[in-house]
């Protein structure tokens, strides 16, 4: 089953080029309900709807540095600690958008904007202190999320060891265009991934490369307590514009087009704008680095 968002707020399941209407408020409250929810009896050409972002969830888990490759090219990078797989860190659900939405530039805090593909696992219903063996029954789907990164941000931030806000700032979490349930995934540990910008493969891997395996992963994380429809990401594969021979040819840039696909989850669409086109302000701008106090 694919579940979708659309227009304002309303939830649906595609069949098809037709969304199917659910009766319920949210795809949090789907998951809630274990998926013990009718149909309002309206159906709509997928055609005529806006999908929006899938879901947005009571808490956003990151995972670093868990695909070899990846964590392999990161020793190019200069940074002052090294990215280690075990790294957790939580999203900013405000900064969340869906397929087709814009992620703003904004040129005031970063010029090195860079993309990760990575793969979403949306958890079923809550739970905490589990293992690996108890982790299959907490999956309940799957979607594509494109961790947009500002990378001076992130040489800042990673002078502490630790990074956030490079990753946080408002446009910079799409996920989408929708969420697989897990029985549509027969092998989550053996997608073809590939991120492209402008048609330009930029990124190419696959699960299965992944350090630490998804029952792992969610087990992990479990310590911190999980509500029904949080997602759990699973770190990026190879290719970030950050590890390249000059970085600054493949930062995005306002006007790019950017494809995330994950090989039987979906194709995740975004486009970079500059700041003008979505404030009428100057682009915003702090000195908190720069400050001596």
């Amino acid at each position: 089953m694919k579940l979708v968002t659309f227009d304002a707020g309303r939830v649906g399941r595609l069949e098809g080029d037709v969304v199917v209407e659910l009766d319920c408020a949210s795809t949090r409250e789907w998951f809630e309900r274990s998926g013990q929810v009718g149909e309002t009896g309206e159906r709509l050409p997928v055609a005529d709807v806006r999908l929006r972002a899938p879901i947005v969830p009571k808490k956003f888990f990151h995972t670093a540095g868990n695909f070899a490759d990846h964590h392999e090219e990161l020793q190019a990078v200069d940074w002052s600690h090294p990215v280690h797989k075990g790294i957790v860190f939580f999203q900013n659900v405000d900064a969340i958008i869906g397929p087709d939405d814009a992620i703003v530039y904004p040129e005031g805090l970063t010029k090195e904007l860079d993309y990760e593909l990575e793969l979403a696992i949306i958890i079923g219903r809550s739970g905490k202190f589990f293992g690996p063996e108890e982790a299959e029954d907490y999956v309940a789907g799957y979607m594509v999320f494109n961790d947009i990164t500002a990378r001076d941000i992130q040489r800042r931030e990673m002078q502490s060891g630790v990074f956030s806000f490079s990753k946080a700032i408002d446009t910079f979490c799409p996920i989408g265009p929708w969420i697989v349930t897990k029985d549509e995934v027969p092998d989550a540990q053996a997608l073809p991934m590939e991120l492209r910008v402008n048609g330009q493969v930029r990124q190419r891997g696959n699960t299965a490369k992944m350090l630490i395996s998804i029952p792992h992963l969610v087990a992990y994380h479990s310590a911190q307590g999980y509500s029904a429809g949080d997602i759990l990401t699973t770190g990026t594969i190879s290719g970030v514009a950050a590890v390249q021979p000059n970085p600054f040819e493949f930062y995005l840039q306002p006007g790019d087009n950017i494809e995330a696909e994950i090989d039987g989850v979906g194709v995740l669409r975004n486009h970079v704008v500059p700041w003008s086109a979505a404030h009428s302000t100057p682009p915003y701008s702090t000195d908190l680095y720069s400050s001596t106090s």
